[in-house]
Formats: C-alpha cells, structure tokens, sequence
C-alpha cells in the first residue's frame, strides 16, 4: 500500500477501490526550507499532507510587531487554512517551511469533487471536519487548564522529534509561553 494511501485511510477510514481513486487525486509537491505554502490574504486552493518536513502556521499579532505560532505541522498531518479552504475566504494563517518539506496535496476542485466518486463521502468528509473540530477543542482546553509545564510535557510525549527540528521560539510561541520559560522547563526536566 502507498504511503498517500495510508494517511487517506487513517484520516477519512476510506478502504477498497475508493482508496486508489482518492490518493491518485494526491499530487507529490515539493517545498524548500523558508519557501511557503500560503500566504496570509491568499486563497488556500489545496490541503495537503505532510510526507516529510516541518511547516509553521502562523501570523501577526494585533499590533503587528509580534508572529504568533498557532501550529507546527509535521509527518503525517494535514495542513491548510481551513477556514479559507472550506469557505473561500482569504487566509488567515502564513504557513511556511521551517525545512526542506514533500507533501500530498489536492486541489480544492478535486476535494469537492469527492462526492461525485465516493459514496457517501459527505458523511466522510463532516467526520474529517469534526475531527479537526475536536483536535482544536482539545488544543484550547490544553491551553486554558494545563500550566506551562504540562503543557511542555504534553508536546514532548506526542511530538518529541519537534525540539530538534524546530526553532524553539516557534515552540514556546505555539505554547503560548515565552522562550526563556520554555528554556527553564527543558533544563528542569533534564535535570
């Protein structure tokens, strides 16, 4: 089995000859380190899937003068500005390379044209949506309940290889901490 194959089962649970049809709407797309994905005001035309590489969603904070991190993408997930994918708006999010980056991705014509291939692919596709939904949720409870600290821990046991890729201002951006407390949480827990 093709490895596009595989995201597409573990994301959308689509099996048989539905699974080929889909992953061949996949197409490999190369991005090199700095380059971008989207930019914010841009229209996001694909979603893709991490094959390999790190990539930073992120913007500007109100004033302008500061880059928030909402997310690190890495292997095995997806990535878009999905608010812009599913309602033609402009992006919200840059998101760019933080390395050398491969990725499946569709086209937005092609993601709508899943319903004329795939029976039953609107109830698919409204799981797919709800996980991102429940993915988001959970991300904001982390926020909102765990202390710095758990929070550190928390990315350590889900995404380890993150702390050698990824510029840790990034990180503690994305944790919604600054870098010095990011830094002190590591040493402790070396120590």
């Amino acid at each position: 089995m093709k490895e596009i194959e595989l995201y597409i089962e573990n994301y959308f649970g689509i099996g048989g000859k539905n699974l080929a049809r889909v992953a061949n709407m996949f197409k490999i797309k190369r991005l090199e380190k700095d380059g971008y994905l989207l930019k914010q005001d841009q229209y996001a035309v694909n979603i893709s899937f991490v094959r390999s590489g790190f990539l930073r969603i992120y913007a500007q904070d109100m004033t302008g003068e500061k880059e928030i991190t909402q997310w690190v993408s890495n292997q095995g997930m997806f990535i878009t500005d999905l608010s812009s994918f599913v309602f033609d708006t402009t992006a919200r999010w840059n998101i760019q390379a933080l390395s050398d980056c491969e990725l499946y991705s569709i086209s937005k014509e092609d993601y709508r044209s899943l319903g004329s291939h795939i029976e039953g692919w609107d109830n698919i596709d409204k799981l797919f949506i709800a996980k991102c939904f429940i993915t988001l949720e959970n991300r904001v409870f982390g926020l909102l309940s765990m202390s710095a600290e758990q929070r550190v821990k928390e990315l350590m046991n889900h995404n380890p290889s993150i702390f050698n890729q990824v510029p840790l201002h990034y990180i503690a951006s994305m944790l919604g901490i600054t870098p010095e407390t990011l830094s002190r949480i590591r040493r402790k827990m070396v120590s």
